[in-house]
């Protein structure tokens, strides 16, 4: 990690389904305003570690803290109210609702878990800010959605509960060539703001440039950490991430 306090601390993570052992001693951490790709082959632990991290899987050992806090027993909702936004592989959104109560539903709560929130109109402002064709679709129900579209309107409503954290799981798997710039720009647009972001990818090319490190996970395990670069000058590595196209 860089010299920025951690945002995310996460320590000899151990998680188990049905009897088998799926993480093995998971070492990762996110720095404040850091983007972090965690990439693997699909299988390899990705999703696991992030619901993990949410509360819908428990660890048999290990810790995830958040800003120095220990989160690791604390509900869903819980952590959601500390600060940390989830965008799922599925992009599933409330087919009855139109975009704009997709986006505007996190804002209906008040300011819960310690936190001072944004005012509502200024996180929806931010969501459009960073996908701006959403803003025209507002009246569009969610079921009239694109893929793409759904994905955008999937990480949009994780914004609008002001994050510090961003995690966001394969949000270029399944696009089309056109569309994986749009979600691009809009991951940069979120860092510049200041947001950490944690995003999972199995295919290492859809790494954006800009983000500051990569872990790789293979079968539960963390096999290397270190930047885009590094990762290309390793041979064995890149054998392994390009066995996963």
């Amino acid at each position: 990690m860089t010299g920025r306090a951690p945002m995310l601390a996460i320590a000899s993570l151990f998680v188990d389904i049905q009897g088998s052992r799926i993480l093995s001693g998971i070492d990762l951490d996110v720095g404040q305003g850091e983007m972090v790709c965690l990439i693997g082959r699909n299988g390899a632990g990705k999703s696991t570690t992030f619901r993990t991290i949410m509360g819908h899987r428990r660890a048999v050992s290990g810790s995830i803290k958040l800003m120095g806090r220990d989160i690791g027993t604390l509900p869903t909702y819980a952590i959601a109210r500390a600060g940390i936004g989830y965008a799922p592989e599925e992009s599933e959104v409330f087919a009855d609702l139109t975009v704009a109560e997709n986006i505007a539903m996190p804002t209906w709560i008040g300011d819960q878990g310690g936190r001072k929130l944004r005012p509502p109109a200024e996180r929806i402002a931010f969501a459009h800010q960073v996908f701006p064709k959403l803003a025209g679709y507002s009246a569009r129900g969610g079921a009239q959605l694109s893929g793409g579209e759904r994905k955008m309107l999937s990480i949009a409503r994780a914004l609008a509960i002001d994050p510090e954290l961003l995690l966001l799981d394969e949000p270029f798997e399944g696009l089309s060539p056109t569309v994986i710039p749009q979600i691009s720009e809009g991951l940069a647009s979120i860092r510049k703001s200041g947001r950490a972001l944690l995003v999972a990818e199995s295919q290492f090319h859809h790494v954006p440039e800009f983000a500051d490190r990569i872990y790789v996970i293979e079968r539960g395990e963390i096999i290397f950490s270190g930047t885009n670069a590094q990762a290309r000058r390793d041979a064995a590595l890149m054998a392994v991430l390009e066995g996963g196209r």
